[in-house]
């Protein structure tokens, strides 16, 4: 099936009906290989976003990081 969709000035383009129900999920992985771009769907976010964690970090930990970072920061200037 080929359809086709115009971008627009800001860059985004709508999938026609079918193709979102085909796709059945509103995330889609956006991929170019050989100069095609192939849409994937994601059936869940955290799967994807898996690749870019380092492991679960408790979010007081993460918290307190970054403050102590603003202070250090803040302590330069």
């Amino acid at each position: 099936m080929s359809v086709t969709a115009k971008i627009t000035s800001k860059g985004q383009l709508t999938l026609p009906r079918h193709v979102r129900e085909a796709l059945d999920t509103d995330t889609v992985e956006i991929e170019i290989i050989g100069g095609k771009v192939v849409l994937r769907p994601v059936r869940s976010v955290a799967g994807v976003l898996a690749k870019y964690a380092s492991g679960e970090i408790p979010l007081q930990e993460v918290r307190d990081k970054v403050w102590q970072e603003v202070a250090d920061d803040a302590g330069k200037r």
